[in-house]
């Protein structure tokens, strides 16, 4: 029986001061009580207090969640502007400082600290999480393991964090070299059934190294919370558009491989090491770069790549009816990512004269106000 592939986003946001463009680093405690009271649980706190996280709630059309997460966007928008700060949607602060921020306290918070030390403190850090729905736990599995190998192309898609600290890291996605130090992190082990994820997850809770399996922190996994598959990858998208695009790929994707399945048939696996090369590229060019396309063993324009995905899956995208979403992917692989337009910016800026901290004021002044587009 085919999975309900409903669909549902998480975001995480950096909250800022309107004025400077700094981080708020001890936002008003009834800042997030009042997005709490706007838009209920669907609105958290995050490990530092300069973010918060949304949620939409499950969908089966890519349409109606990114219509969601713009309503989700629009409400934390809307409370911050009472207390003269602004969200962004961008998975690191081009100029911030990470040991100027202070951690939420809360005791899971104050646990992770303690365990993990400078390596968690750190984290300045935001995603975007995409969950399907799949109900079967073993094809849960075998999906994914085959989908891993299309999430060096989501990424390259997303990637949103090229400035840290007041430099140009020449990354497209620095967040994923701050993520990385994390333990449990990359590509999820090549398990081959539910049972063996749960023998994996059982052995590190008996040892005493974790306390379940939401300390897995995969670009891929199981959700312990949900009967979902969870992308962990990408960094949060600039645009709304661009959240649908990637959700869309991704829906569609795991349909692909259902059907495959039907078939009796899957996608070859490669080493983790192959894919962990396009995961680099990814991180590194972003859309600018080349993937190496494994099964012809070359590396090949990510733009082509991208239309030979959304050739790929057009069929499914068409069934699930985000065919739309699917085919915007050829403009960011086209014109680039929300990286290069704030590089763009930056650069702007620096040849009108500005210095590097007002060129990067410029940059975070970009993203206040591209936050809400669609």
């Amino acid at each position: 029986m085919r999975p309900s592939l409903t669909l549902g986003i998480e975001e995480e946001y950096l909250i800022v001061d309107r004025e400077s463009l700094d981080l708020v680093k001890r936002p008003d405690p009834t800042f997030l009580e009042a997005c709490s009271e706007a838009l209920g649980a669907q609105v958290t706190g995050e490990f530092l207090q300069c973010q918060v996280e949304v949620g939409t709630k499950p969908h089966t059309k890519v349409s109606d969640a990114a219509a969601e997460l713009l309503s989700l966007r629009k409400g934390v928008a809307e409370c911050a502007a009472r207390f003269g700060y602004a969200p962004i949607a961008a998975s690191t602060h081009p100029f911030a400082q990470w040991r100027r921020q202070h951690h939420t306290r809360k005791e899971r918070y104050d646990a992770l600290s303690d365990n993990l030390g400078q390596v968690v403190r750190r984290m300045l850090i935001c995603g975007m999480h995409i969950h399907v729905g799949i109900e079967d736990e073993d094809e849960r599995i075998d999906l994914m393991g085959q989908v891993s190998y299309f999430l060096p192309h989501l990424l390259a898609l997303s990637t949103s964090s090229p400035f840290w600290e007041g430099d140009d890291t020449g990354l497209s996605s620095y967040r994923l070299t701050v993520f990385d130090a994390l333990p449990r992190t990359g590509l999820p082990d090549p398990v081959e059934s539910f049972g063996e994820y749960q023998r994996l997850v059982g052995a590190l809770v008996k040892a005493g190294c974790i306390e379940d399996a939401t300390r897995i922190w995969w670009d891929i996994r199981p959700s312990d919370k949900f009967p979902t598959l969870e992308q962990r990858i990408t960094d949060i998208c600039g645009t709304v558009g661009e959240a649908a695009g990637i959700a869309a790929a991704y829906q569609s994707l795991l349909l692909y491989f259902h059907r495959l399945k039907e078939k009796n048939q899957r996608w070859r696996r490669y080493p983790n090491t192959l894919t962990l090369e396009n995961r680099w590229q990814a991180q590194r060019h972003g859309v600018n770069g080349e993937l190496v396309d494994l099964g012809r063993g070359e590396m090949v324009p990510f733009a082509d790549l991208t239309a030979e995905l959304i050739a790929l899956v057009r069929d499914e995208a068409e069934e699930l009816g985000c065919l739309a979403e699917l085919e915007s992917l050829r403009g960011i692989a086209q014109n680039g990512s929300s990286a290069d337009r704030q590089r763009a910016v930056y650069n702007a800026a620096r040849a009108s004269g500005a210095d590097g901290p007002a060129a990067m004021k410029a940059v975070v002044a970009h993203l206040v106000g591209a936050y809400l587009e669609g």
